[in-house]
């Protein structure tokens, strides 16, 4: 990696960590350069100002292992392709950097209009418009009852990202993950069970 990339993931990482425990405002760019060991004016080579750092954050939070390409011909494996969706659902949950990078969501998404706005547009929207594509095709080839797609995906989501939190604030409290493990797959079940024909 050449060093002005790795100073560049290494300034990411320290803003990770203090806006994971200091918050946005609390993460000055002062720390983040004392955290990365190099001059604040350094920080000014990568990024124009702190909002853009937050940015590039955001953009790794929305980064999903699932890949959407060919969802029409995906959606045909009716419950795997669900199941195939929520492994990588889980993936992301368990990942400690990205456990890192949905606290600083959670932290932000109540103090920051643009953020607030991508989170909107580039996870919820987008899983929900890919979701719904995906059950319009299973209604399609009769592998579940019709109702409207988009509610089906936004129901099919809402559990998801709730067991994520209830993941996130265990953490917190040092608590013991285990009874959340199976959960996601557990919902993928019980999800299929009501709507499959």
């Amino acid at each position: 990696m050449p060093k002005q990339e790795n100073t560049k993931s290494k300034i990411v990482e320290a803003a990770i960590d203090l806006i994971a425990s200091e918050g946005y405002k609390g993460a000055s760019m002062r720390k983040i350069a004392k955290k990365v060991g190099i001059r604040e004016s350094a920080i000014y080579n990568h990024f124009e100002n702190k909002e853009a750092i937050l940015k590039t954050i955001v953009s790794e939070i929305f980064v999903t292992p699932f890949s959407f390409d060919n969802v029409e011909e995906k959606a045909l494996k009716g419950k795997s392709f669900l199941r195939e969706f929520v492994v990588a659902y889980k993936l992301i949950a368990f990942d400690k950097k990205k456990e890192k990078l949905f606290r600083v969501l959670m932290i932000e998404l109540f103090q920051n209009e643009n953020l607030r706005q991508s989170f909107m547009k580039e996870f919820h929207q987008k899983d929900v418009q890919t979701l719904s594509k995906a059950f319009f095709v299973m209604m399609q080839e009769g592998l579940v009852r019709s109702a409207d797609p988009i509610f089906m995906a936004q129901e099919f989501l809402s559990p998801l990202f709730y067991t994520r939190l209830q993941l996130s604030l265990l953490r917190i409290d040092g608590a013991p993950t285990t009874s959340v493990a199976t959960q996601f797959e557990k919902h993928v079940d019980f999800f299929w069970e009501l709507v499959a024909l």
